[in-house]
């Protein structure tokens, strides 16, 4: 999310000094690349980028791609086959063997729902939404829809389908997408023509809630802000939860335990830490926590201090199902060995994001299948 939002602002930059822009976007791949489907890069008419459709071996042919597509104000689908080693018209040798297939498409300002836009919808809510974009790799000769319908989890849907003929099958799709919580690639025949759809499932950004402002907490926030979550920290104690120790970004709350929840709002993407130091309130949040449903829930501290949260929580009546156990992480973090608060920070944050991803958190050497499954970018009829 946090590239989306650099897109969008250097969108709204170049709108209001009046230079034309272009959205790349790698909405389809087969083999392996260092970007993923959904990548997206803004480019402008005098030549600044914003974002990566790759590790920076395609972005220098993708700024001329873009620079036509400006010039002639229309979509163009470009293949990049990175399996070619004798292919150095891009400089691609970097070990990656896929086919990648990048849309370009110019922006209309005056369009309320342009790429952009339907962009800006996703990250203005913290909801899940899917986005629809069409395109042909059947002929690239052939009219290159591009990015048009967005459906947010609200029900609320922002642009069209442009073939009506195909609407229902589509837009099937699309809340098929919607309840699967999952990307697809879906071909669309007709007697003249195929279309293929890059049906894109968006999530919001994490939310990660740091319950303790002591200096540990500080490399927790600036790491989580440099990668894009939402960050706050909740402290009982003002001399400690005061903004300007935290990132900018980061929202500071002074509250007692019991209040906490009701000033933050709880969703799937949203995980708690807990290190405040202080057991009692540490004790207070984990009772809170355990009447919502959170995904995530560390504890910062040995096993023994875990063990004997849950002991007081059973001495209290509290008893905690299998599925409530199986959200709280203490001690919290992979083990890597950290030793400073910017290490521990590290360990925690990755963690985190292996449990979201439903991932082992494991050395990926070790991995005896490739790192992204190739099924992902099946093609379904």
């Amino acid at each position: 999310m946090k590239e989306l939002r650099e897109i969008i602002k250097a969108y709204d930059s170049a709108v209001h000094t009046g230079k034309k822009t272009a959205l790349a976007a790698v909405v389809h791949l087969n083999g392996s690349s260092y970007r993923r489907p959904g990548a997206r890069m803004l480019v402008t008419d005098d030549g600044e980028l914003t974002g990566a459709i790759s590790g920076g071996c395609l972005e220098g042919d993708a700024l001329h791609k873009a620079m036509l597509v400006l010039a002639q104000q229309q979509s163009k689908l470009v293949t990049y086959d990175t399996s070619d080693e004798d292919d150095a018209t891009i400089g691609i040798q970097l070990g990656c063997a896929g086919i990648i297939q990048v849309l370009f498409e110019p922006i209309d300002p005056n369009n309320h729902n342009n790429p952009i836009q339907l962009l800006r919808k996703v990250i203005a809510l913290r909801q899940n939404a899917v986005m629809v974009t069409l395109f042909s790799m059947e002929d690239k000769k052939n009219e290159q829809p591009g990015t048009c319908l967005l459906l947010e989890e609200n029900g609320n849907i922002s642009g069209t389908i442009p073939y009506p003929h195909l609407h229902d099958a589509i837009m099937e799709d699309v809340h098929g997408a919607m309840q699967q919580q999952a990307s697809s690639f879906k071909n669309y025949v007709d007697k003249k023509f195929s279309v293929t759809a890059f049906i894109e499932f968006l999530q919001p950004a994490v939310s990660l809630v740091v319950v303790g402002a002591g200096n540990d907490a500080i490399p927790m926030m600036q790491i989580a802000d440099t990668i894009g979550w939402e960050v706050r920290v909740v402290d009982g104690r003002s001399t400690h939860a005061r903004p300007e120790r935290f990132a900018s970004a980061c929202q500071v709350l002074v509250s007692k335990p019991e209040k906490v929840l009701d000033q933050i709002p709880i969703d799937e993407q949203t995980v708690f830490v807990m290190m405040t130091h202080n057991y009692n309130y540490d004790l207070a949040m984990l009772k809170a926590l355990l009447q919502r449903k959170v995904k995530y829930i560390g504890i910062l501290g040995p096993k023994k201090k875990l063990d004997r949260m849950l002991d007081d929580l059973h001495n209290e009546g509290i008893q905690l199902s299998g599925e409530q156990l199986n959200t709280i992480y203490g001690p919290v973090g992979l083990e890597i060995g950290a030793e400073t608060a910017e290490e521990i920070a590290l360990s925690i944050i990755a963690e985190i994001k292996a449990v979201l991803t439903g991932k082992p958190g494991g050395s990926l050497r070790n991995k005896q299948d490739v790192i992204h499954s190739r099924t992902d970018s099946f093609i379904g009829e």
